[in-house]
């Protein structure tokens, strides 16, 4: 359940590649304690979204707003010290190194070693599978467990809000549903959640809102379920 009070703003962005334009005008909001997804085609602008938020690509204009606060222009690591993470397209795991010191990466702003051991003994209550995998290095790993790991990573910042870039792309249907599992709890334990996804039923069952990208531009938002009924929106994004 959602309040008045805005964790993400993002206010008329625009962005480019070079002198290419990929965003224009996009408008989106994540408020305390939602789920948000952008959803649409290859190409309609959906991680470079979670780009501009995360520092990664700088905004043609200062758009975006965290806890309130403009952050526009800052770079990634103070996203993540202000309680922001990102779980990249692709997972870009250290593949030589170990599943455990792979999660301890993802805290290297935490203090204390107490602290990093109660992250990783939480993610492994969300990610059972990665018990008996954390002395094995990660490049091993099936394409499931190690998107298990990037997503746990993440956490280990122990951030208030969680940018998930197509999670689960390529996985089996097992392992997508143990994501959106995970989406819905980290939510309930106070991460609130911008989700880029091209599976649009996994998004839309798992999101509170829901936005609709198209070549740049945002070109509907409603609640999720709404959109979820959507014949257009069947058609378009869930192929039915």
């Amino acid at each position: 359940m959602s309040t008045d009070t805005a964790t993400l703003e993002i206010v008329d962005l625009y962005a480019s590649y070079g002198a290419v334009p990929a965003l224009h005008g996009v408008n989106i909001r994540v408020m305390r304690g939602q789920v948000v997804t952008l959803i649409g085609a290859n190409g309609a602008g959906k991680s470079t979204v979670l780009k501009c938020v995360s520092g990664l690509l700088p905004a043609l204009r200062d758009s975006v707003r965290l806890f309130g606060k403009p952050v526009g222009g800052l770079p990634p690591n103070e996203l993540v010290a202000q309680g922001l993470a990102l779980v990249p397209e692709g997972r870009r795991l250290f593949g030589a190194m170990s599943v455990r010191e792979n999660l301890e990466m993802g805290a290297y702003l935490c203090e204390g070693k107490s602290v990093i051991e109660e992250g990783v003994a939480y993610c492994l209550t969300l990610f059972p599978d990665l018990k008996a995998k954390l002395d094995v290095p990660a490049g091993s790993l099936s394409g499931g467990q190690q998107q298990m790991v990037a997503v746990a990573r993440a956490l280990m910042a122990k951030p208030r809000i969680l940018l998930l870039d197509e999670p689960t792309i390529g996985l089996a249907p097992a392992v997508v549903d143990q994501i959106a599992n995970v989406v819905r709890e980290v939510c309930k334990n106070g991460v609130d959640v911008l989700l880029v996804e091209q599976n649009a039923e996994i998004a839309l069952g798992v999101a509170d809102i829901a936005y609709v990208l198209e070549s740049g531009a945002v070109v509907a938002h409603a609640p999720a379920k709404e959109l979820a009924s959507n014949d257009e929106v069947r058609k378009a994004y869930m192929g039915l």
